[in-house]
Parts: C-alpha cells; sequence; structure tokens
C-alpha cells in the first residue's frame, strides 16, 4: 500500500500530509519564475526542477494542477532593501536593446531552456507588465485597510500593523528595530517595503505608468500576491520559489495578502535550496554563472543535469562539480541503453510492488534521489518478466522525466585519421604490442575519441568538454 503525499510546509515548519482545499482533486500552484534582464543559470533551474518534481508527484498522485509562474519583467530592484536599478533598466544599458526587447529575448531563452531541461510549461505564464490594473487595485486596497503610507520615492507598506509579520522568515522585527541595521530612510519600520516607486523627476522610465499615487512602477512584490490571486484565488494549495525568497519575496506577499484578504495566501509554502559552486550560491551578480548553453557547449546533455538534481534532496544544497555532472551523465547513458535493451510490449503493465515502493519515497517530501534507486533496483533484475520492467521504468519515467522512451542513440561520425588510428590499435593488441596501443591511445584521446574494447571490435566516441575546454567524461 503506497503511502499518503507528505509535504514539508515552510510557514507551519512541519512535514504534514496533502491533501488539496478543492475536493474536486484540482491543486492550485504558483512557482515564482524568472526575472528576465538575463539570462537564467542552472542554480535557478534547479529550483524550476524541483518545482516541476512537484508537479510531476501531484499528478502522479491523481490530482489535477492548475500551475501559475510569473515572468518578472518591471519591479526588481538591484537591492532587496528597495533602493538601486530596476534591473530591467540595467540589463538594458548593458546590452543595448530596451527593456521591452530584453524582455522578450530572455523570455525565449528561458522557454527554450526549459523545453531542453523537459520541464512542463505552466498552463499560465504571466507577465508583471501584463498585470499593472491587478496590482494597483491590490494596494488601494490595503490602502483602505490601513497598511499603506507615502513616502517621496514611493508607495510603502507598513509592517507594523501585522504582529506576525515575519513569521515565515523568523524575522526578529523587534531585533532588527532596536540594533538599527538597515538603513532606514524614510520608512517607519525597518521592514517596510515598496508597493509602488516613483518615477525620478526629470527622468523617463522606459516602463512607467500613471496610478492614483503618481507616475511609476510596481514593487517587486507586489505582482506575485496580485497574480497569484487573480489565477488561483484568495488562499490556494501551494506557492514554491528559491530559499533565498524566504526572508524577503516570500515574507512580503504573505503580508499583502493577509492585509487585503486576511489569508496567507498559499496553504504549503515550499522551497528549494541553493546550487553551490566553490561553496557559494550560484549568482548572475558576479557574471561568471552557467547557463545550460555553458553545459550543451561542452558536450553535455542537458538532461544530464536534470538527472543530477534528481539525486539530491530539494531541501538540501547541491554542490555542482564536472565530476558530478560526468557521472549524471554516464548513470542517464547507462539508464537509457539499459531501458532500450529491454523488450516493449504495448500489453506490459508496471511491477505493482515496485509502483509502490516508488510512490513511497516521492510521498516523503518528494524524496528523488530514493526513489531513483528504486529505479537502479528495477533495473538490476528483480522483476522476471522484462516486459514488465520496462514498462515500469516508462511509468516511474512520468516523474523522473528524462525522456527515456524518446532517447536514441547518437552516431557520432568517425573522422578518417580517428579512424585509422584505432585500427592501428587494434591491430596492436592484437599483437600483443602494449605499449604502442597505449601510445594510440593517448593519442586518440588527445584528438577528443576514447576507444572503448570489446569482445567484438570496438566502440569509439567523443569526449566531453569539461570546464576549462580539456577533454572530460565519454559520451555514446
Amino acid at each position: 500500500m503506497a503511502a499518503v503525499l507528505h509535504l514539508y510546509d515552510n510557514y507551519t515548519r512541519t512535514l504534514r500530509p496533502f491533501e488539496p482545499l478543492d475536493e474536486s482533486g484540482r491543486v492550485g500552484l504558483y512557482t515564482c519564475g524568472p526575472t528576465v534582464y538575463d539570462y537564467q543559470h542552472i542554480g535557478n533551474f534547479r529550483t524550476f526542477l524541483f518545482e516541476d518534481t512537484l508537479r510531476r508527484v501531484l499528478r502522479w498522485n491523481g490530482f489535477s494542477v492548475q500551475h501559475v509562474m510569473n515572468i518578472t519583467d518591471v519591479g526588481h530592484l538591484t537591492s532587496d532593501a528597495d533602493t538601486g536599478e530596476d534591473k530591467m533598466e540595467q540589463g538594458s544599458r548593458r546590452t543595448g536593446k530596451t527593456a521591452w526587447e530584453i524582455a522578450q529575448l530572455y523570455t525565449d531563452a528561458f522557454l527554450t531552456d526549459m523545453r531542453r531541461l523537459r520541464l512542463e510549461e505552466p498552463a499560465v505564464l504571466c507577465r508583471a507588465t501584463d498585470h499593472i490594473a491587478e496590482q494597483v487595485e491590490f494596494i488601494a486596497d490595503i490602502e483602505k485597510n490601513g497598511f499603506v503610507y507615502r513616502t517621496t520615492d514611493g508607495v510603502y507598506f507598513d509592517t507594523a500593523g501585522q504582529p506576525d509579520y515575519g513569521h515565515l522568515a523568523r524575522l526578529d522585527v523587534q531585533g532588527l528595530e532596536a540594533g538599527k541595521r538597515v538603513d532606514v530612510g524614510e520608512k517607519k519600520n525597518p521592514t517596510d517595503f515598496a508597493l509602488w516607486k516613483f518615477s525620478k523627476a526629470g527622468e523617463r522610465r522606459q516602463m512607467e505608468w500613471d496610478s492614483p499615487w503618481g507616475r511609476g512602477f510596481p514593487g517587486w512584490h507586489i505582482e506575485c500576491s496580485a497574480m497569484a490571486q487573480k489565477y488561483l484565488g484568495d488562499y490556494f494549495d501551494i506557492h514554491c520559489g528559491g530559499e533565498d525568497h524566504i526572508p524577503v519575496h516570500h515574507t512580503n506577499e504573505i503580508a499583502q495578502t493577509q492585509a487585503r484578504v486576511q489569508t496567507r495566501l498559499a496553504n504549503f509554502w515550499m522551497h528549494g535550496y541553493f546550487l553551490l559552486v566553490d561553496k557559494a550560491k550560484m549568482a548572475k551578480s558576479d557574471g561568471k554563472f552557467l547557463q545550460v548553453q555553458s553545459l550543451v557547449e561542452r558536450g553535455y546533455d542537458p538532461l544530464a543535469f536534470r538527472y543530477l538534481c534528481l539525486t539530491a534532496h530539494y531541501r538540501t544544497q547541491m554542490s555542482f562539480t564536472w565530476d558530478a555532472l560526468d557521472g549524471a551523465a554516464t548513470a542517464l547513458d547507462r539508464m537509457r541503453v539499459a531501458f532500450h535493451a529491454l523488450p516493449a510490449d504495448s500489453g506490459a503493465q508496471p511491477n505493482p510492488e515496485f509502483v509502490d515502493r516508488f510512490t513511497n519515497e516521492l510521498n516523503d517530501d518528494l524524496n528523488a534521489p530514493r526513489a531513483l534507486a528504486v529505479a537502479w533496483q528495477l533495473l538490476r533484475g528483480d522483476v522476471e518478466d522484462l516486459r514488465v520492467t520496462r514498462a515500469t521504468l516508462a511509468k516511474f519515467d512520468d516523474v523522473l522525466g528524462l525522456g527515456l522512451a524518446e532517447w536514441r542513440p547518437h552516431v557520432e561520425e568517425v573522422p578518417e585519421q580517428i579512424r585509422a588510428l584505432a585500427e592501428s590499435r587494434a591491430e596492436a593488441r592484437k599483437k600483443r604490442q602494449w605499449a604502442e596501443a597505449d601510445r594510440l591511445r593517448a593519442e586518440l584521446a588527445g584528438n577528443g575519441w576514447e576507444m572503448e574494447d570489446r569482445s567484438d571490435g570496438y566502440l569509439l566516441k567523443k569526449t566531453m568538454l569539461r570546464s576549462g575546454g580539456k577533454p572530460g567524461g565519454e559520451r555514446g
């Protein structure tokens, strides 16, 4: 018997059983999407992959999912303290394109990378700039409720009106007040945040709108509250994002929604943890981040990164190394080859015992690493009928998202010079000329090829280019 789905809720700080708010089994899911002032890096995509797994696990448990994701194309300042420049204006200056052009450019790039990683597209992909009216209406409502005040640079939310402000992030609001650890400026309280920012006098922004408070643009936090409520209602099932959203963005989304409709917006608040490189969070600010395209240029299948993310629980930080990605690429290839070696039978049914074992791991707060281990146990031959093994693994892939059935081996065109080296090495091995065989193997490697010896001959494989352009792990 499969276990009931349990998910960790950061708001209550508990692992608790999940039941949809809607008795029909429909689940409302909102996930914070990209800020499209630049390409998304693989750290961002680790979070998006966690959310994709969540969506697949919900469906695996028989629920229908209404997935909404935002596109932040205005209002996200370079500082979470409501200071600095809008990231879209900054990106426009960096690229020489208009803010509208870069929004489209990087949204398109994001969608391309989603498809490369087999992320399912949301039912609703909503842009902040298409929902200015909803944000203005939201601010007006919470102003009527007494939570809004004006400064010279914008309209702000007064957090002092909420005794439980900061509950999600465990914020020590009194400590902030006493220690004055932040630059308050005209704010009444250190934790107050912008709902609407005024355009500076004498300057014309590329993205600005009229409002009851003056010409300007919305703050970052208000967009998600307004759009989530528009598409999913006042109180829906699950809201997701990265762990960096806990202390500011999601804390402020909750505050705004409580001020308007007296709910915390979502029943579950779930967060994916960072991808670390050299023990530091990957970020765009240093300009050295890795894109999905960076992996492709080094010869990796993007799905090797998806596999790598499945090997770590979403609530643990994961260190990225090229060796780890090599290992994931090798494991993925082995799984693909093993899957296609199994006999196919459209009438074969998945093994119920293995399906229950797989489900039990997934339903323990999306434990993808242990679910992946069940898939490997299946492939080791615990099921006698190999047609059933294939049908079972194909069903598992509904959650794993590795595209096993669609995969086809890539046949690499071997240059004549490389083929000649390989034939010479094969001949040297026949004559037991081991030193010459080793020399020829090294020469092949220097040219970016690996020769795998087999009982029926050999197989040539082009090696991947790893960090620094050096040959790395093998690719079939």
